[in-house]
């Protein structure tokens, strides 16, 4: 159930990139401003998740999804009459305030479900939210096409938010487990719980946020940005043939990104599952490094887009099973929903970036500066995984086995 409210909730972000050029079409606003409002929704999305994760820790799931399932849909229904910038900035908040309190509910769950398979469930659950839109992006392209992106914010939003209000009432609480109960040789776990306070004093939390804000960065780019730069490299309408489907070449690449951003959360959360989380974040961040830097260079092949592109999401989405599940393992399943929700707010930072994309490729005439860098941050950010976070986590759960 979890997983159907996160698919449901999947489009206002990834399916955002299907209606910023037809917006900018109807009233010539410029693509940094309308983006803003993909910034906003994501602020608020992210860094309201703290605060839901503790409502979900103290009163359960139900009325946490209940509230943004309601949120969820508004939103998208504000989205269909915003006649100006500030109305359409509004239904972006109202509906990143609903999308934030199902995401951060439904992925803290998981985490106090199943302590001895967190990559495996929280990537499950995340899945939801990275492939979700894979089944409804060519409906909606086609709808918008059809009938205009005014009806498919209306009807979709209002779809999609009935939809996770009606599951609401079958979500439950977890039940209590021992904390480090279920750990292993391969994923240590804290011996004890730790609160939000206690967290953000302890450095292993900060090196964890800095390397989500990197990641976080050069994917949430491409996600927004996606339609534009296809335009730009003049190949969003060339059609592409892949093992007998034609499609035109963004929406082939808009409809595999989705299903292989989904697919790489639980595979990969059940890669760290068995050979430790640290390890599956290098491989998965220089993957993503590479696939970053050999979209720029052949992109502008309609074949290589849309492969590359699923790459880049593949080696990208694992963010979102990974390091909630690396969370609850340092600091414990009590208050997972909060800490979790904290760690998540990364993404909200990493989206102040997204706007300044658009600013550095119309200053530089190109994506060149973009890209290169994107992949120079997950470079980085695959550094740290090694030689920063795996000693100093290793360090910090010795201590609480003491403390325990």
């Amino acid at each position: 159930m979890g997983i159907i409210c996160m698919a449901m909730i999947a489009n206002l972000q990834y399916g955002w990139t299907l209606f910023v050029n037809p917006i900018a079409d109807k009233y010539h606003w410029t693509r940094a401003a309308i983006q803003v409002a993909f910034t906003i929704f994501v602020l608020t999305e992210t860094w309201l998740v703290p605060i839901e994760g503790w409502l979900v820790d103290k009163y359960g799931p139900r009325v946490v999804v209940m509230g943004g399932g309601i949120l969820a849909g508004l939103g998208w229904m504000i989205n269909a009459y915003a006649d100006t910038l500030t109305l359409l900035y509004v239904g972006a908040a109202v509906g990143g305030v609903g999308a934030g309190a199902v995401y951060g509910t439904c992925v803290g769950n998981a985490l106090k479900w199943f302590p001895d398979r967190r990559g495996l469930a929280a990537g499950l659950t995340a899945a939801g939210f990275g492939a979700g839109s894979a089944l409804t992006v060519v409906p909606i392209s086609a709808y918008i096409q059809s009938h205009g992106y005014e009806a498919a914010f209306l009807y979709f939003g209002i779809g999609q938010g009935a939809i996770i209000f009606l599951l609401s009432w079958f979500l439950t609480r977890a039940p209590e487990h021992k904390s480090g109960a279920a750990g292993s040789a391969k994923v240590m776990q804290s011996r004890r719980d730790y609160t939000t306070g206690e967290m953000v004093r302890k450095p292993v939390f900060w090196v964890m946020y800095l390397m989500f804000v990197m990641v976080a960065a050069g994917g949430l780019m491409a996600t927004a940005q996606l339609a534009p730069i296809a335009r730009d490299f003049k190949i969003d309408g060339v059609p592409v043939n892949i093992m007998g489907l034609v499609l035109p070449a963004l929406t082939f690449a808009l409809a595999i990104d989705r299903v292989l951003n989904g697919l790489t959360r639980p595979f990969f959360g059940w890669v760290s599952d068995q050979i430790g989380r640290e390890l599956t974040m290098f491989i998965a961040f220089a993957l993503e490094a590479v696939g970053i830097l050999c979209l720029y260079k052949f992109g502008h092949n309609p074949i290589a887009f849309v492969i590359l592109t699923g790459l880049v999401f593949f080696a990208w989405g694992e963010i979102y099973s990974l390091f909630p599940s690396t969370c609850a393992d340092t600091f414990g399943s009590k208050y997972a929903a909060a800490n979790a929700g904290l760690l998540y707010t990364a993404k909200g930072t990493a989206a102040l970036l997204v706007p300044l994309s658009s600013v550095l490729t119309a200053a530089t005439g190109s994506w060149h500066a973009v890209f290169i860098v994107a992949s120079v941050m997950n470079a980085i950010a695959a550094a740290l995984a090694w030689f920063a976070l795996r000693p100093m986590r290793r360090a910090h759960l010795e201590q609480s086995a003491r403390e325990a």
